[in-house]
């Protein structure tokens, strides 16, 4: 255990303390950190998106002008309709909760599962095609050996999120940065050069406009289009990483929300639209074994430099640039995955467990199943780009269009209290119209060609969300019932009165009670002892955990407000065992985890005194099952195990739940 705690400290880092109020401050991203850690989703896009767009235009590639426009126009309609999330929801305005509390839960269930969905997409899809463009420059790459680096990269990328986000995100800084030069000067050459040529091309550019919509039709050359803008989809998913991931950004988070949100426009809608543009310009077109950005860099660098080692530099660099920031860009699905999955741990959509965090203060379990999940994706398509492509863009597009309308909504219902309601609805509705068109076209053109995988994951995922939400329902339903009844029980004496006891002595008797929140579970607890062991203890201490989680990790005062919560709740249980006629007290401590927190508190009490007992409740089930494990904490029998391996006597209490 010695060397397992040594290997973990190796590679996670040491615990960090949720309690340091510079915590905040130290694992919290600046706008251009977070530029780079949620914004590299979208920026890598630009290694895919623009080619399918491109190519899916055959031989009327002068079409590409009005794409490289569209495109543009999409990235910045859509940057600021989510900017405006980012005012209303300034905690984290990602597409599950924006469409929760606009649209109702059902919808925001949809649009949680279609992004947890698609954020194990982003992640495969993203590694796949970095292994893929990295193998280029080496030849020929077997398809196995290429899924085995790929496997490799998930984990690695595992284990540097689980070190923390601000971590993760510095290592993967300079390949942001180095894909950011070569790529502002293929595009500044690549369009510049031809400057001077602006009034020809656009001149053709119209003239072949004219020739295909005679050619076509005015149907043809729409659908044309259509499916062109559709394929090139891939290119907006990053989008809405920065409103769902404002929890890691520094204060004031609107305002740091909103500029990283302007970096990732601004640098998408160029890179986006300027290589759709230097296709255009350079002529350049698929050649097997390469990408259309590798033919361009090529094409370019020959131009520029000449054949020589500094075109070879310049390509190597620039593709190794691309290669390497599809892996950065796999951190959207780490970075954002778990946290959709702690919201909708929070709503009992999906276990508890989602919600909580390690002791680096990162949703560890949500990490391990997006990671787990992008593995499972990878093996499943044989790490092929051209599959995954088919099964990703369309969840994103759902939440998109589900957040837009929910935006819609909102302004239509706050129109009289809000003056600006009408410009605030027109940038939503465009963004409605342009998200909901590109979903509708995608869905309709992958959903044979294996679209329809995604859409059964997501359906499935909603299904088993739906039978997790019913569980804990009724589970707490039973609670409650338990809560009315046990908590409003009278105490035999007066309240906060001793006993004509004498203080307790170390060789007295304790019964020390295991307890989360003043509740029935705490108050069975309690009196099943005082009847399974009458007159017996003399003493009792109440020990609590305030869990720093998720949900309250969000600055100093949220800390603070869990410690007193805690400890008021304490006092509600201290005050009822002294009305029973017992010498009572309580301790507490506040952290990330439960379980090692009560075993030290445990060992305190230990110390302390000689003959202590520790009383823990578990809800038992008629029929136990996977299902009954998953979704309950298991902390009872693990804390009995660590307390009986210390030497500490400890009795589980069961409670029995019937659902």
């Amino acid at each position: 255990m010695a060397a397992f705690g040594t290997l973990r400290r190796v590679l996670l880092g040491e615990s960090r303390d949720p309690l340091d109020p510079r915590v905040f401050h130290h694992i919290s991203l600046v706008a251009f950190l977070a530029w780079v850690g949620l914004g590299a989703d979208g920026l890598s896009s630009s290694c895919y998106g623009p080619e399918e767009t491109f190519v899916a235009l055959g031989t009327h590639t002068h079409l590409a002008v009005f794409l490289a426009l569209a495109t543009a126009v999409t990235i910045t309609v859509i940057s600021a309709s989510y900017s405006q999330i980012i005012g209303l929801f300034p905690t984290g305005g990602g597409g599950y909760l924006v469409a929760t509390h606009l649209l109702g839960p059902a919808a925001g269930l949809v649009s949680g599962a279609a992004l947890v969905v698609d954020y194990a997409l982003t992640i495969a899809m993203s590694v796949a095609a970095g292994v893929g463009a990295l193998s280029s420059l080496h030849g020929d790459v077997a398809p196995a050996r290429q899924l085995a680096y790929s496997l490799l990269v998930v984990a690695g990328l595992i284990v540097l999120n689980l070190r923390g986000i601000k971590e993760s995100v510095k290592v993967l800084l300079p390949i942001f940065l180095l894909f950011l030069a070569t790529h502002a000067l293929l595009i500044a050459y690549g369009i510049g050069r031809h400057v001077g040529a602006f009034p020809e091309l656009a001149a053709a550019t119209t003239r072949d406009a004219r020739e295909s919509w005679a050619t076509l039709g005015a149907v043809g050359t729409l659908a044309l289009l259509l499916k062109a803008f559709s394929l090139g989809g891939g290119t907006y998913t990053g989008i809405e990483a920065v409103s769902n991931g404002l929890q890691i950004l520094r204060e004031p988070r609107v305002q740091t929300g909103r500029r990283t949100m302007t970096y990732m426009a601004l640098s998408l809608a160029t890179t986006a639209g300027g290589l759709i543009l230097c296709y255009l310009l350079a002529g350049v077109h698929r050649i097997e074994g390469q990408t259309l950005n590798a033919v361009l860099a090529r094409k370019l660098s020959l131009e520029a430099f000449g054949a020589g080692p500094a075109a070879s530099t310049f390509v190597l660099l620039t593709l190794l640039a691309e290669g390497a920031l599809l892996f950065v860009a796999a951190q959207a699905g780490f970075l954002d995955g778990p946290r959709v999955l702690s919201n909708m741990a929070l709503d009992s959509w999906v276990p508890h467990r989602f919600s909580l965090l390690s002791d680096r203060l990162v949703t560890q379990n949500g990490i391990l199943v997006m990671g787990g999940a992008a593995i499972g994706l990878l093996l499943y398509t044989g790490g092929r780009i051209d599959v995954i492509v088919v099964m990703y863009s369309i969840n994103v597009f759902l939440t998109f269009t589900l957040s837009q309308l929910g935006m819609c909504v909102h302004w239509w219902k706050v129109r009289a209290k809000e003056p600006s309601w009408r410009h605030r609805l027109l940038v939503n509705g465009v963004g409605l119209l342009l998200t909901g068109t590109i979903l509708v076209v995608t869905v309709g053109m992958k959903f044979r060609e294996g679209g329809w995988v995604t859409v059964l994951l997501t359906g499935s995922l909603i299904a088993l969300c739906v039978v997790t939400k019913k569980h804990y329902a009724s589970i707490r339903q039973l609670l409650r019932r338990t809560d009315d009844v046990l908590t409003t029980i009278p105490k035999a004496g007066e309240s906060g009165a001793f006993p004509s006891l004498a203080p307790p002595g170390r060789s007295t008797p304790t019964a020390v009670f295991l307890v989360s929140g003043f509740n029935g579970l705490g108050i069975h607890s309690f009196l099943s002892v005082q009847r399974y062991f009458p007159r017996y203890f003399k003493h009792v201490v109440f020990l609590s955990v305030g869990v720093v989680d998720s949900a309250n990790f969000k600055g100093v005062d949220e800390i603070e407000n869990l410690r007193r919560e805690t400890e008021r709740d304490l006092a509600r249980y201290v005050e009822f065992a002294r009305g029973n006629g017992l010498w009572a007290e309580g301790r507490m401590a506040v952290g990330t985890d439960l379980l090692d927190e009560l075993v030290e508190l445990c060992r305190k009490v230990k110390e302390e005194l000689d003959r202590p007992i520790f009383f823990a409740s578990k809800l038992v089930f008629p029929r136990e099952n996977f299902a009954n494990r998953l979704l309950h904490n298991q902390t009872p029998f693990a804390l009995q195990r660590r307390l009986q391996m210390d030497g500490m006597q400890s009795v589980i209490i069961p409670v029995q739940a019937e659902t």
